[in-house]
């Protein structure tokens, strides 16, 4: 069972996330801010995949995906930016930064498994 992080400051959507990714026989953990996040990271732990919201307070997605693509621990980890941004210069800056795959809220299951897919399939020969 794949182990999936969502990061979202919106506790609904981390859930509704939550429960896709049941329904995608995944193992899903919330975090209602990157700093919550980070520390997990910190402590060593890290998931198959990260769903990451851009527009948060204080630390934003694209904030986090520059810092982990630059740690040698974390620069191969499939990353999915979800996001109510669909303006293509966010959609471009997040693809820049690292991400694998951008997907718009409110997303649909099958747009959530295909980000998916697409996140896992750009590390697959890396």
């Amino acid at each position: 069972m794949r182990t999936i992080w969502t990061v979202d400051d919106d506790e609904e959507m981390n859930r509704a996330i939550g429960l896709m990714l049941k329904l995608l026989d995944c193992e899903a953990t919330a975090f209602h801010n990157v700093r919550s996040a980070a520390q997990m990271f910190a402590s060593g732990r890290k998931p198959d995949l990260l769903i990451l919201d851009i527009n948060m307070p204080e630390v934003t997605g694209l904030d986090m995906v520059e810092f982990l693509r630059r740690r040698p621990e974390t620069k191969n980890l499939p990353i999915v930016m979800l996001s109510s941004e669909a303006a293509d210069m966010m959609v471009d800056r997040a693809m820049e930064l690292g991400a694998d795959a951008y997907v718009t809220k409110p997303v649909t299951l099958e747009e959530l498994e295909k980000a998916m897919a697409t996140a896992f399939y750009k590390h697959l020969n890396r």
